[in-house]
Parts: structure tokens; sequence; C-alpha cells
């Protein structure tokens, strides 16, 4: 991301991703799960707070993609929203305890949060000496 136009596409980006998997989640739940042939949860309203959470995050990225120097402080909060979720699917991955849906989502999100550092980490504006 040499670019502040290329870090503003990669909010751009994530806003699309979180947004469309944050609506599916909230609205049809059921489908998802049938499609991805998984076994749906007891209760559709555990996918369905987290998906509405997603939409909320959804929103963050949206901001930040608009103005990045003035919503430069949402960052750390959006690369800790990624690596939680991450790390919370990579964990039980690695306890083979988890159903398959939420693997690549996982990576996707590891993926995000390392360029979202490197996103907040090229914004920054340089100390005087």
């Amino acid at each position: 991301m040499a670019t502040e136009a290329g870090c503003a596409a990669l909010y751009y980006a994530a806003f699309v991703y979180d947004g469309i998997l944050g609506l599916l989640l909230l609205a049809v739940p059921g489908t998802v799960y049938t499609v991805m042939h998984e076994t749906p949860p007891e209760h559709f309203g555990y996918v369905q707070f987290p998906a509405a959470l997603l939409l909320v995050f959804a929103a963050m990225f949206w901001t930040v993609a608009r103005d990045l120097q003035r919503n430069r402080n949402l960052i750390p909060y959006l690369i800790l929203f990624k690596l939680a979720f991450a790390s919370v699917v990579i964990g039980y991955w690695i306890a083979g305890d988890i159903p398959g849906l939420w693997k690549p989502f996982s990576i996707i999100d590891l993926l995000f949060a390392g360029a979202f550092y490197g996103s907040w980490w090229r914004t920054r504006i340089p100390r005087a000496a």
C-alpha cells in the first residue's frame, strides 16, 4: 500500500467484505449454513448478534476509508477486531474443534489485520525533530 488511495481502497474492500458477510449472516443464517454444508448452531441468535457487529465494523471501515488521516485513530481498534476473530478461530482450529465454515474467514481476517497495520504505519505523521 504505497499510497493513501491504496490504503483507502483497503478499507473500502473491508467494508464490502464485512458488510456482505454481516448482511448474509444476519438475514439468512440458515441458508449460509446450508450452502456451506455445516450444522447450524442451536439458535441463530448466536450468529445474528456477531453478524450485526460485523455491520457496525463495516460502518467503521467506511468511515476510515472516507478520511484516512482524520479517522486514523480507529485503525488500531479495527486491527484488534480482526485479530480477535482470527485468534479465536485459529485457536479452536488448532485444537481441532471448529466448523470449516469459519477457517477461511480467519485467514482473511489475519491478512486484513496485517494490511491495516501497514496502512496505520504508512499514514503516521512524522514527529518534528
